[in-house]
């Protein structure tokens, strides 16, 4: 285990209660000194704590002025999203709807943008054979696999895959942060997963439209391998 700094944990705290609400908007923290001795610890761990926490967008630091909480939703970036998706053992009905519409909308596009590059190819010939073969790996072990778990982690593998192929810095960052937040549940979403990870044939369905470099099959095989678990998942969330 690794063993988490003290400024670390004052980052956290904070971080924590201005994500649950304890801190709202506008609200201003105590001075360094006041929070310091607050919480047993320096004042250089809870100045390293506070620069964190302005990087990540959650407050805003001015030389000699109060630090002031800032409306996370709208200075925060997505690295906040696993926070806010699992608070302790709980899962946030509401945020987890949000990423599992990101991940309806955001699926069939990258999908397509990996097909049109495939299609496109130009001087990346070598490379695209590479991550289309990977892909078709991916495919393979998912298939073998019977662990709706273990599927669940191939199947994330497979996206990544996707993603190399689309060459999207943008969403393959967008990517990285939901996959942050949803690794977390894999085990608390295995049953409703288990009949999107487990269906091989859409999977390949996906592939081969991917390889084959036509953008429109590969968006609507993508839409069409996300959407019933998408659905599913929605509803029970909503009769949760």
């Amino acid at each position: 285990m690794v063993k988490r700094s003290v400024s670390g944990d004052v980052f956290e705290q904070i971080a924590a209660e201005v994500l649950g609400g304890e801190l709202p908007a506008g609200s201003t923290l105590p001075s360094e000194r006041q929070l310091a001795e607050a919480l047993g610890v320096s004042r250089p761990a809870v100045r390293e704590a506070l620069q964190r926490l302005a990087a990540a967008g959650l407050v805003s630091v001015r030389q000699g002025e109060a630090t002031t909480v800032l409306d996370y939703r709208r200075s925060a970036g997505l690295e906040v999203l696993p926070r806010l998706l699992l608070r302790g053992d709980t899962i946030d009905p509401a945020v987890a709807r949000s990423i599992l519409e990101a991940r309806l909308h955001n699926g069939p596009k990258i999908a397509e943008l990996a097909a049109a590059r495939v299609r496109a190819r130009g001087g990346a010939e070598a490379q695209i054979d590479g991550e289309l073969a990977l892909l078709h790996e991916s495919v393979d072990s998912l298939v073998a696999e019977s662990d709706p778990l273990t599927q669940q982690r191939i199947a994330l593998e497979f996206w990544d895959h996707v993603l190399d192929l689309a060459d999207s810095i943008a969403f393959r960052l967008m990517y990285s942060m939901l996959r942050a937040a949803y690794e977390p549940a894999l085990a608390a979403l295995a049953p409703i997963m288990s009949a999107e990870v487990g269906n091989g044939g859409a999977y390949r369905d996906l592939a081969a439209a991917i390889a084959a470099g036509e953008p429109e099959r590969a968006a609507e095989s993508a839409r069409a391998l996300l959407g019933p678990a998408t659905t599913a998942l929605i509803h029970a969330l909503d009769g949760a």
